[in-house]
C-alpha cells in the first residue's frame, strides 16, 4: 500500500525558544540521529491540551526543567513536511509532517537545572547558542522552519556579536 502523502494531516505540535539571562538559546543534539544536527526542545500536543501548556511540559519531559517563564508567542502556526522517506516510519506513518506553535520563555533556571537524563531521553548534549546560527544547525529539511522562527523572535534574543 503506497501512501498519499497530501491525504496526511500534520501533527499538532509546540516548540520553545529557551533564552538564558545573556539571551542565547538552548539548543540539544539529538541521539536519534548520526549526523550532527541541534535542535530547540519540542513536542506533541496531548488531546484537550493548550499550547502554553503542552510547551511547559514538553520542556520539563525533554530536558528536566520547566524553570521557565513564557514571554512571546509566535503570532501564526509554522509548519514543515517530512521527507518522504521518512513518512510512514515517523509517528506510525499518521502524519505528514508537523504543526508548531513556537513559544519564546526566559530560563529562570541555572544550567545545573538542566538534566538530559530524562524518563524517555531524546538529547545527547545541548549548549547555549545564537537564535540567528540555528538554521545551520538543524537537519535540512527543518530549515526554513527554523529561518520563520528566528524572524519570528529576533528582537528578543541576542544577535551574533
Amino acid at each position: 500500500m503506497t501512501i498519499n502523502i497530501s491525504d496526511l494531516p500534520y501533527r499538532p505540535c509546540v516548540g520553545v525558544v529557551l533564552l538564558n539571562r545573556e539571551r542565547l538559546v538552548f539548543v540539544a543534539r539529538r541521539i536519534d540521529t548520526e549526523q550532527e544536527a541541534w535542535q530547540m526542545p519540542q513536542g506533541g500536543i496531548d488531546e484537550g491540551e493548550d499550547p502554553a501548556t503542552a510547551a511547559l511540559r514538553e520542556l520539563e519531559e525533554e530536558i528536566g526543567t520547566n524553570k521557565a517563564e513564557i514571554i512571546a508567542e509566535s503570532k501564526d502556526w509554522f509548519q514543515y513536511d517530512l521527507p518522504p522517506e521518512l513518512v510512514g516510519k515517523v509517528w506510525k506513518g499518521r502524519y505528514r509532517g508537523q504543526r508548531q506553535k513556537w513559544f519564546a520563555m526566559r530560563f529562570l533556571g541555572e544550567d545545573g537545572d538542566i538534566n538530559l537524563e530524562t524518563e524517555h531521553p531524546e538529547f545527547c548534549a545541548w549548549r547555549w547558542e545564537y537564535l540567528e546560527r540555528l538554521p545551520n544547525l538543524i537537519v535540512p529539511f527543518k530549515r526554513k522552519l527554523y529561518q520563520d522562527i528566528v524572524r519570528e523572535f529576533a528582537h528578543i534574543a541576542r544577535p551574533v556579536a
